[in-house]
C-alpha cells in the first residue's frame, strides 16, 4: 500500500456524521473513531501542532482511511462501538474488564424453586435480581435470604436424591422441601417473600410477616409463630442498618483518576435509594492521556456494548464533562427505550456521590501505583541477580500436572511489571505418549507455545522460567535453541535446592551456574510467586480434565449409552456417585432412558 496523502483524501471526504477506520500498510485496522463532521475531525489529525504522542505515532502508521457516512451522530456512536468490539484496534481505548455482572436467580420453573448465584446468559423460567457490583455482594445477599426465608440453594440432582435433610436444614437455613418437611404452598410463600425482599419491598414483607405471625398465634400454632417472629426480627434488623439515601430511582456515579499512563475508573452503583457497591475498571488507554477522552470511550463501551446483562440506570453522574455527552445520552435513550440523564454539574447529595466515587478512584490509584512500584522493584532485583544488561519486562513460566501420567496438563502463566497477565495464560493438553514423562510433556508444551507465537508474531518473554531442576531447564533450553530464540530469551529453572526448604530454592541456568539467593531476596520472591501461580494453574487444569474424562469414560463403557444419553444422565443426577446410589426406577425417570436401559444401568453400577 502506497504512502497516504491526507490532503488529497480530505478534499473528497464527506462533511457528514460517520465512522472512520485508519489502516496500516498491511490493511490492519489501527483505530476506529466517530465524528459529527468526518472531514473536520480527520483534518485535526494532520495538523502540525498535534500535542498527543499517541496521535503522532498513529498518524505515522496510517496508509489508508475508510469512512462510513451515517444518518446521525448517534448512529455513528453505535456503529463505532460495534466495530471496536469486533476489531479491537490497537490505538483504541479498550475496556478490559468485560466480565458480566453477577445476579441472584430464582428458578421459578421448578416445583420448589431454588435461589442461586448467576452470571451470564439469562434463561427462560427464572427470575433475576441485580445486577450486583461483585460476587461477594451476591453471596452476602444470598446468605441473608437463606437465613431469613430458608429457601434451598442446592442443585436439582442433589435435591432429587436426598433421603434426609441436609446440613442447611439443621442450621435453620432451609425448610427441607426435598424430603417433604414443608408443603408446596408454604414454600411458595417463602419464595415470594424472598423475591419481594430482593426487589426492595422489605417494608411490605415485614408487614406480611407480622400479619402471619399474629394469625399463627391466634390459631395456637406457636412454633410457626416463633419462626415468623424470628424472620420479622431479621428483616427489621436489615431495615435499621444505615443506608445512604439518594431519593427515588437507580443511578450510577462514574469517576476517573489518571497517573503515568494508567487510568482507574470507579462506578458507584446506587439502587433503590441505597449504595449497592462499587466496581473498579482499568481500561487499556493505549497511550491516551486526555481524561475526558478516556472517560467518554469507557462510557460508550460500558453502557452501549453488547453485554448480556447491560446496566441501565436512569441517571449517570460524571465527575467531569465529556465532549460527546449529548450524542451518548441520545444513543442510550434510543437503545434502552427510556429517558436517561447524564449530569456532572450537581449539588447536595449528588455532589457527595461524585466526591465519594472520586475518593474511591484516588484510593484505587494509590493502591495500584504502590503495587506496581513493588513489582517493578522485584523485576529490577531479578535483573541484578542475573547480571542482565537487557531489561526483563515479561516472564513466562511452565509447569506440568498429572496423576500417574493420566490427563497431563501443562500450564503457561505470564507476568510483567504490572503483575499477572491472566488474559495471556494458556493450558496445553499434553500428548498421551508424553503424559507420564515430565520432560517430554514440558518440551512439547514449550515447543507448541513458541511455534505459535512465532507464527502469529506475538510477544516473546524476556525470561522463560521452568518449575523444575536441571533436567527440566535443559529441555526448555533445547527447545529455545531449536527455534533460534536463544539470543532473545533467557531460560531458568527453579528447583527445591539441596536442603529442600522453602525459601532456599535453587536457580539453574543453561551455562551450568546454580544460585541459592536465600529467603530474603526480593528477586526470589518474584520467581516464587510466578512458580506458585504456574503450579496452581496447572493443577486446576489437570483436575478439570481428569474429572471430565473419568465421568465420560465410565459411562462410555456401558452398552447403549451414547453422547445424548450420557448428557441426560449427568444433567439429571449430577455425577457418578448419585448414579451408584440410584434405583432402576430412578434411572427410568431420566429422559431417553426406557425401563430396559434403566435395568442395564442399575446392573452396571451394582456389578
Amino acid at each position: 500500500m502506497s504512502n497516504f496523502d491526507p490532503k488529497h483524501f480530505l478534499l473528497h471526504c464527506a462533511r457528514k456524521p460517520g465512522v472512520y477506520r485508519m489502516l496500516d500498510a498491511e490493511g490492519g485496522v489501527l483505530y476506529v473513531g466517530k465524528a459529527r463532521n468526518l472531514q473536520a475531525r480527520l483534518n485535526s489529525y494532520f495538523q502540525k501542532n498535534v500535542a498527543s504522542v499517541k496521535t503522532r505515532a498513529l498518524v505515522g502508521r496510517i496508509r489508508d482511511i475508510q469512512t462510513t457516512v451515517t444518518g446521525s451522530e448517534v448512529e455513528a456512536l453505535l456503529l463505532e462501538q460495534s466495530l471496536i468490539k469486533e476489531l479491537k484496534p490497537p490505538y483504541n481505548i479498550l475496556l478490559r474488564d468485560d466480565k458480566s455482572y453477577p445476579y441472584i436467580r430464582i428458578t421459578r420453573s421448578d416445583r420448589f424453586p431454588r435461589v442461586t448465584f448467576h452470571r451470564g446468559t439469562r434463561r427462560a423460567g427464572s427470575q433475576y435480581f441485580g445486577p450486583y457490583p461483585s460476587g461477594s455482594a451476591v453471596r452476602e445477599a444470598l446468605s441473608l435470604i437463606e437465613k431469613i426465608f430458608q429457601v434451598r440453594n442446592c442443585s436439582d440432582s442433589y435435591f432429587r436424591n436426598r433421603t434426609r435433610p441436609c446440613l442447611q436444614h439443621q442450621i435453620n437455613r432451609c425448610t427441607a422441601p426435598c424430603v417433604g418437611l414443608v408443603s408446596e404452598e408454604d414454600y411458595a410463600r417463602q419464595v415470594t417473600m424472598a423475591a419481594d425482599f430482593l426487589d426492595g419491598r422489605s417494608r411490605e414483607v415485614a408487614d406480611q410477616l407480622s400479619t402471619d405471625m399474629e394469625a399463627a398465634a391466634a390459631a395456637l400454632e406457636f412454633e410457626k409463630a416463633a419462626l415468623l417472629r424470628d424472620q420479622l426480627a431479621a428483616i427489621q434488623a436489615v431495615q435499621q442498618k444505615q443506608y445512604a439515601e439518594t431519593g427515588q430511582g437507580d443511578l450510577d456515579v462514574v469517576a476517573i483518576e489518571t497517573r503515568h499512563g494508567l487510568a482507574i475508573i470507579e462506578v458507584l452503583m446506587i439502587r433503590d435509594g441505597r449504595i449497592l457497591g462499587h466496581r473498579t475498571f482499568r481500561p487499556d488507554t493505549r497511550g491516551e492521556d486526555d481524561r475526558s477522552e478516556i472517560l467518554e470511550a469507557f462510557l460508550s463501551q460500558y453502557y452501549l456494548g453488547d453485554r448480556e446483562d447491560p446496566v441501565k440506570p436512569q441517571e449517570i453522574l460524571l465527575c467531569m464533562e465529556i465532549p460527546g455527552a449529548e450524542a451518548l445520552q441520545q444513543a442510550l435513550e434510543e437503545q434502552w427505550a427510556k429517558k436517561v440523564r447524564l449530569a456532572w454539574r450537581v449539588r447536595s447529595d449528588r455532589a457527595a456521590w461524585i466526591s465519594m466515587a472520586q475518593t474511591n478512584a484516588q484510593q484505587s490509584m494509590a493502591t495500584e501505583m504502590a503495587a506496581r512500584e513493588h513489582m517493578e522493584a522485584r523485576f529490577l532485583a531479578l535483573e541484578t541477580l542475573l547480571e542482565s544488561s537487557e531489561p526483563i519486562r515479561r516472564i513466562e513460566c511452565f509447569d506440568i500436572s498429572h496423576t500417574q501420567g493420566e490427563k497431563a496438563v501443562a500450564s503457561c502463566v505470564v507476568f510483567d511489571q504490572q503483575g499477572a497477565r491472566k488474559q495471556d495464560y494458556r493450558y496445553f493438553n499434553v500428548n498421551p505418549a508424553a503424559g507420564g514423562d515430565d520432560y517430554e510433556a514440558l518440551e512439547e508444551a514449550i515447543r507448541r507455545r513458541y511455534q505459535r507465537v512465532l507464527k502469529e508474531q506475538g510477544r516473546m518473554p524476556d525470561l522463560l522460567l521452568i518449575d523444575g531442576g536441571k533436567g527440566q531447564m535443559q529441555r526448555g533450553w533445547k527447545v529455545v535453541q531449536e527455534l533460534d530464540l536463544h539470543a532473545s530469551i533467557r531460560v531458568m529453572g527453579i528447583g527445591k535446592g539441596p536442603s529442600r526448604r522453602p525459601g532456599f530454592e535453587a536457580l539453574y541456568l543453561p551455562c551450568g551456574k546454580e544460585m541459592i539467593p536465600g529467603p530474603a531476596d526480593s528477586a526470589l520472591h518474584l520467581l516464587q510467586q510466578v512458580r506458585d501461580e504456574a503450579h496452581r494453574f496447572a493443577l486446576t487444569g489437570h483436575r478439570a480434565r481428569r474429572g471430565k474424562a473419568r465421568k465420560q469414560s465410565t459411562l462410555d463403557e456401558i452398552p447403549g449409552i451414547g453422547p445424548k444419553r450420557r448428557k441426560a444422565l449427568l444433567t439429571h443426577f449430577g455425577g457418578l456417585k448419585q448414579m451408584r446410589n440410584a434405583s432402576a426406577s430412578e434411572f427410568a425417570r431420566v429422559p431417553g432412558i426406557n425401563s430396559q436401559m434403566a435395568q442395564t444401568l442399575y446392573d452396571w453400577f451394582h456389578r
